[in-house]
């Protein structure tokens, strides 16, 4: 390929069940094992790392209880909580943030994204992919193959990997409704399964618990349901004594493996298949993957920094991933919609949200701040959208007030990547409930994403039938840098 051509797939994030038990191995050939020492032993692609961290909060944060307050607005918008000062000079954010305030010099705000919808598939769909038009064929309730690709399936796709793991990954778990549908817009949609990114799947689906589990657990609507989840990270090793004979005697997912072989050799794509193989493999043969994902045995100091919960293992697992090599990386805070605050807003922001949020995102800034990554790892916090202006109380289902879908607003946090610290992109109405200054789009967000990853507009990826689709439907957000 010419020194001037733009990246396209490399097709490694192909994934498969990878489940390693007691008994356990991940069910690829051992004969990829000198294959991966000849990578490992080859020269880095890239001379620097340029990462994202994408934090996304499932549910709608509200902008009026965060990162817009309106404290001179009437009751019934501006809400219980006062704002604080930061280091910023004249930046004010919520009371229940004063962690991220005293460090206001490594972050920026938008307060003026915007997009058209108030429903939570469509807006999940509409801020995971970075593209505000509705696809054909959408069903809220489940990802269809028309849907556009996330914007962690895209990475994963025409990133070139650095090491033996994908590009990019999402974690602790998928974002599923308390119903059990799996929300759109995670994955790869119209450019094939084959290339939805991967998942680490720590923290289990819970029907009825919220927030992060174990400390922070909580009910929107008090229905009594227990939580006894562990945030256990994958079993990364061998059996005592499992020899090479004995692997491949117990190869429990040779049977799916060779169906997806069968696909991708329909496909013509069975060397970039040996090369996930060869990934999947090297999951169980390097130390740091092992350190990256075992958090939760991570120095109490550690731990504590970031907090022994889902959130905090979670973003701790983040931060170790960029440093094993990991491009982007998806961390899922608060899965079931946890920030869907239409009752008991101020209570569950104030006790279960905030606080976990608020000490693990700090823990993050510090240690890429730290240890001069930062200027080279950006970081994204959104959600699917804001919070309407005026406080809601639905009597029926919820004890307390809250505010209702609100995608005509929504503040996004940024850090690290090139941005300047202690600036704020645009504003909204005395209410906040609409941009009256600088509006970006969720393509714009995802623009600042990808050029974050060293990405150049002209980067596309290929469709089953060869066609280029460029990654970039607007500009990134100006001002930050």
């Amino acid at each position: 390929m010419p020194a001037n051509s733009p990246p396209c797939h490399p097709q490694i994030s192909r994934r498969t069940a990878i489940e390693v038990g007691s008994i356990g191995l991940l069910g690829f050939g051992i004969n990829h094992l000198d294959a991966l020492r000849t990578e490992a032993a080859a020269p880095p692609k890239h001379k620097t790392a340029k990462s994202c961290i994408f934090i996304f909060l499932s549910g709608g944060l509200s902008q009026h209880e965060s990162f817009d307050m309106k404290p001179e607005a009437s009751a019934e918008v501006r809400g219980e909580f006062d704002p604080i000062s930061t280091k910023t000079p004249g930046l004010k954010i919520s009371e229940h943030l004063p962690m991220l305030a005293q460090r206001s010099h490594l972050w920026s705000l938008c307060r003026s994204l915007t997009h058209g919808s108030n429903e939570h598939s469509m807006g999940h769909h509409i801020m995971l992919t970075g593209r505000s038009d509705i696809p054909v064929g959408f069903n809220p309730s489940r990802p269809m193959s028309t849907d556009h690709p996330s914007i962690a399936a895209i990475a994963g796709d025409v990133i070139q990997p650095r090491t033996n793991l994908p590009p990019a990954i999402a974690l602790p778990d998928k974002i599923v409704h308390r119903t059990g549908r799996v929300i759109p817009g995670q994955f790869a949609g119209r450019m094939g399964s084959n290339r939805d990114p991967w998942i680490i799947e720590a923290s289990p689906f819970h029907v009825q618990s919220y927030g992060a589990f174990p400390e922070y657990a909580f009910d929107h609507q008090q229905r009594g349901g227990e939580d006894k989840r562990i945030f256990q990270t994958p079993h990364l090793k061998l059996s005592q004594g499992m020899t090479q004979g004995r692997m491949s005697n117990r190869i429990s997912l040779l049977e799916e493996l060779g169906k997806q072989r069968k696909v991708l050799d329909i496909a013509g794509q069975v060397e970039s298949f040996d090369r996930y193989r060869s990934a999947a493999i090297s999951l169980l043969n390097d130390d740091k993957v092992h350190y990256a994902m075992d958090v939760t045995h991570a120095d109490d100091k550690t731990q504590e920094r970031y907090g022994k919960n889902s959130f905090g293992w979670s973003l701790l697992m983040a931060r170790r991933l960029v440093q094993t090599g990991v491009n982007l990386v998806q961390v899922n805070l608060g899965n079931n919609e946890s920030w869907d605050t239409h009752g008991n807003l101020f209570p569950h922001l104030k006790d279960k949200l905030f606080p976990p949020t608020d000490r693990a995102v700090s823990a993050l800034l510090d240690d890429l701040s730290e240890s001069g990554e930062l200027k080279d790892t950006l970081i994204v916090m959104c959600s699917e959208f804001g919070r309407t202006p005026k406080i809601s109380q639905l009597a029926k289902v919820y004890a307390r007030p809250g505010r209702d879908h609100w995608g005509a607003v929504q503040s996004i946090f940024l850090a690290g990547g090139g941005i300047k610290g202690g600036r704020v992109i645009g504003a909204t109405d005395k209410v906040g409930g609409f941009p009256i200054d600088r509006p970006q789009k969720p393509e714009n967000f995802a623009a600042t994403i990808y050029r974050a990853l060293g990405l150049p507009k002209t980067t596309y990826w290929h469709d089953d039938i060869d066609r280029p689709h460029f990654i970039y439907d607007g500009e990134p957000i100006p001002g930050l840098t």
